[in-house]
């Protein structure tokens, strides 16, 4: 018998560099999570996206242009988060000081994920975390686990 390919589920979408753009991700995310039933970490998950999709805007969106938010379901339970921009610039944790307010947004991304880095695109990079969301296969719709 031959077993029914599996693919991993993706959603994606593009945001313009406007500040409603990090609610508008989140919404997005949790939308895909909910239809994806993959709730177990969907806090550490939602909270990744607000600062990777905020250091998007702060740091890596020129004017004029945007960013895409991507969210990939393997088959094997990872949740893959990717925001792609067009900025230059280095990416890397800083060491804020106590009295800073700001800096702390890829601590928490590192803290939170399983696993986070940096790709290059020409122009600008993708920043990406994944989660491990599931311990087994993610079911196929209509067939039993």
């Amino acid at each position: 018998m031959n077993a029914e390919p599996r693919h991993p589920r993706t959603r994606q979408t593009f945001y313009r560099r406007d500040r409603r753009s990090v609610r508008l991700a989140r919404e997005f995310a949790h939308e895909a999570l909910t239809d994806w039933a993959t709730a177990e970490r969907s806090d550490d998950v939602l909270l990744c996206v607000s600062e990777l999709a905020t250091n998007a805007l702060i740091h890596g969106v020129p004017a004029g242009r945007g960013f895409l938010l991507r969210l990939t379901l393997h088959t094997d339970g990872v949740l893959r988060v990717e925001v792609h921009d067009s900025g230059p610039g280095e990416v890397r944790i800083p060491e804020p000081t106590p009295e800073a307010e700001h800096g702390r947004g890829l601590l928490l991304v590192a803290a939170l994920a399983d696993k986070w880095g940096v790709g290059e695109r020409s122009p600008g990079k993708i920043v990406w975390c994944e989660f491990a969301v599931r311990g087994d296969e993610v079911a196929v719709p209509g067939r039993p686990r």
